[in-house]
């Protein structure tokens, strides 16, 4: 069943995560659409709610392909992809640059200054609003590991199977609520999947405080 936008996505999220509330877990989301998603699950759990900001790395002359992603202290490159393609190493320095400067700038604009939150030795639950590639969660994930958590469940509403097959070894627990075999694209499961804005953003940080 589709869900009305991602606010629902992620009531849904946080009723199939409620077993999870008596463990004070953090709840981490990915910017931009997993931040509405998150706000919701972080209500239903009581918990504090945070971003995990990342950049996609594009391929040339098609920016929402992803070669790979960045995140604090991290960087994914799909290798299979990049030799496909033929991407140059000049490419990479470059974008991987370019995106490293984006990350900066957003982190200080969500966060307004502020620190991460802490979660060494904490339960985080890693919220995006669909997992379709998976590389912006590799970088994610990549990032938070080094940060020291107990545990990382990642949560999303709905993930393409071999995605979620794949990204089993690196989440301590995967909870995903729809796995169509026929996964296309993570708009498809939502009636409403308008890009979710900066300033959006900033608003579900401020209520999740």
């Amino acid at each position: 069943m589709p869900f009305l936008d991602r606010a629902d996505a992620g009531r849904r999220l946080g009723r199939a995560l409620s077993r999870f509330r008596g463990e004070r877990p953090v709840v981490l989301a990915l910017p931009r659409g997993g931040v509405p998603v998150g706000l919701e699950v972080a209500r239903a759990l009581g918990a504090p709610l945070d971003v995990v900001v990342v950049r996609k790395l594009g391929a040339p002359g098609h920016p929402e392909f992803a070669l790979g992603a960045i995140a604090p202290g991290a960087v994914y490159v799909d290798r299979s992809i990049v030799r496909q393609l033929g991407v140059l190493p000049a490419y990479l320095e470059q974008v991987t640059a370019a995106e490293a400067r984006e990350l900066a700038r957003r982190e200080l604009a969500y966060r307004g200054g502020r620190p991460p939150l802490e979660v060494t030795g904490r339960l985080v639950i890693l919220v995006d609003d669909g997992l379709a590639t998976g590389a912006t969660i590799r970088a994610a994930l990549a990032s938070l590991r080094q940060r020291g958590p107990a545990r990382v469940v990642l949560a999303a509403p709905v993930g393409a199977p071999e995605t979620i097959t794949r990204l089993r070894d690196l989440a301590d627990e995967i909870v995903c609520l729809e796995t169509p075999p026929d996964f296309r694209a993570v708009s498809l499961a939502y009636d409403d999947f308008d890009p979710t804005s900066d300033a959006e953003v900033m608003r579900c940080l401020a209520a999740a405080r």
